[in-house]
């Protein structure tokens, strides 16, 4: 039993690391771009983007005293500065749109442009 029981937690702890959840990153001139990094830096490491798009994101908050279907109120007034821009990686690579939250990188994704 106790062989059985050491041969399910290390198979266990093998898988564990392949399911870490991975932040993306995008390589670009011998650099790498990161989650957290600034809107300069990712200028510097990867140069103007070949689109940019910015918004206001709504602030959404608990609903109290309403019905379950209406889980969220919209905070007038107050948002969220977004901007997404778009990389062209050239042929035979995906898109990559960078997602800024306040001026620093918050995702990186990669496919067929903005959302």
């Amino acid at each position: 039993m106790r062989q059985v029981v050491s041969v399910v937690l290390f198979a266990v702890c093998a898988f564990l690391p392949c399911t870490a959840v991975r932040a993306e990153s995008l390589r670009c001139n011998g650099q790498t771009a990161n989650e957290g990094d600034s809107r300069l830096s990712l200028i510097y490491k990867c140069g103007e983007p070949l689109l940019k798009d910015s918004y206001c994101a709504a602030v959404y908050s608990p609903r109290t005293g309403r019905p379950a279907h209406e889980p969220f109120v919209v905070q007038p007034g107050i948002c969220i500065p977004m901007e997404e821009w778009l990389y062209d990686r050239g042929p035979g690579n995906l898109m990559a749109t960078v997602r800024f939250r306040d001026g620093v990188v918050q995702s990186i994704r990669y496919g067929h442009g903005p959302r």
